[in-house]
């Protein structure tokens, strides 16, 4: 399985309306505590972790783009000392396009990140400011020209499905989006997550989210459109050239063990799960009272680790090896897979059965949640 290191940065300048993430606002901070501290975090994962050469880096957030370049190399140097990269490592940063952050890109690919994902999230200014972004239409699009000068690979975010979204406004914008040449995207639609700014503005009744047929119209026009400019779906949010896929995201979808430090940062390792402190300053203590920022260290059982597989794995438009998995877990396939519930949304057209692979159709993606409740049997989810 690839091998892959996860690090959280955990600030940002402003939290967004929409946003459950890990993310503060922190009116300082210390880059030299911080990086002297996730590189403890670091060397406590390695200290247990499969040695095995990285194949892939992912800085997420918060806005990594805040970061010092010097620390993101002296933190990359240090990935290189502990574990070796692999031959053409893929080494992502998320960012902000604000012109701050894109001063810094030169300085951030020659510290050694390749790809950068940037959260432009919308082309019109008025989406911008519903979303609460910091920057907009013309500052993203000049920030997206300086990252595709300086990294070999580059994504942009955009949400769709906003309130009053159409599908002649959202083909007008994505069909602009398609024309930049990015080799990849994100596409998510607008989710109404709960302890969100937003979910507390629709229960005032200050805006009313899309309904669902018109988000369902508008799901398959994204699938229908970047598939005709060449970036098709490869997962239920994320569109792609030919070798352009994320390959640090896939690790997750894909089940492979990953390593992940920072605050609030996930991993899962040799078949247990980590999770570490939340708060940055909860994280810091934690690093200062035993060199590591883990809050739970958790083995998964073999029923959860196949239900995670089978959940994760079906977002993917390459679905999943039944006959794999099973011998991954010792477990027979129709525990994997409720095949009578498989055969009856094949009939209908929702799912696939291809030898020992299955996986959901175009029609059935916008379904995937009830998919997944039906054909992951129940014993396996609760296990």
């Amino acid at each position: 399985m690839p091998r892959a290191l996860y690090i959280h940065w955990p600030f940002c300048l402003k939290k967004c309306p929409y946003c459950d993430f890990n993310s503060h606002v922190r009116d300082g901070v210390d880059s030299e505590l911080w990086q002297t501290a996730l590189i403890a975090d670091m060397r406590h994962e390695h200290s247990i972790a499969d040695p095995a050469p990285l194949q892939s880096i992912f800085f997420g957030g918060g806005t990594p783009s805040l970061m010092p370049p010097a620390t993101v190399a002296a933190l990359l140097a240090e990935a290189e000392k502990l574990w070796g990269f692999a031959p053409g490592i893929e080494i992502t940063l998320e960012g902000n396009p604000s012109s701050v952050e894109a001063a810094n890109y030169a300085a951030l690919a020659a510290a050694g990140v390749n790809r950068v994902s940037l959260g432009l999230q919308s082309l019109d200014d008025e989406a911008l400011h519903f979303l609460g972004r910091l920057h907009n239409v013309a500052e993203g699009l000049a920030a997206l020209d300086v990252a595709q000068h300086n990294f070999a690979r580059v994504s942009f975010d955009l949400i769709y499905a906003l309130p009053g979204h159409t599908e002649k406004v959202w083909k007008s914008e994505l069909s602009r989006a398609l024309s930049f040449g990015t080799g990849h995207l994100s596409l998510y639609q607008l989710t109404i997550e709960e302890g969100t700014k937003f979910a507390t503005m629709v229960r005032q009744k200050q805006f009313t989210p899309l309904d669902e047929d018109t988000c369902a119209d508008l799901f398959a026009l994204t699938r229908q459109l970047t598939a005709t400019y060449g970036l098709p779906a490869y997962e239920i949010s994320n569109h792609a050239k030919p070798g352009e896929r994320s390959r640090h995201n896939l690790t997750y979808w894909q089940y492979g063990d990953y390593c992940g430090i920072g605050p609030g940062a996930h991993g899962r390792r040799g078949g247990v799960a980590t999770v570490r402190h939340k708060k940055p300053e909860n994280w810091l203590e934690a690093i200062a009272e035993s060199g590591n920022g883990i809050v739970e260290a958790r083995q998964l059982g073999i029923s959860e680790q196949a239900s995670e597989a089978m959940l994760m794995g079906l977002r993917l438009t390459e679905g999943i090896d039944l006959a794999a998995l099973s011998t991954r877990f010792g477990l027979p396939p129709d525990a994997l897979c409720n095949s009578a519930k498989l055969s009856f949304y094949q009939g209908q057209g929702l799912t696939w059965l291809r030898g020992s692979r299955i996986g959901v159709t175009e029609r059935g993606m916008p379904l995937l949640d009830g998919l997944l409740a039906e054909l992951v049997p129940e014993g396996l989810v609760s296990g």
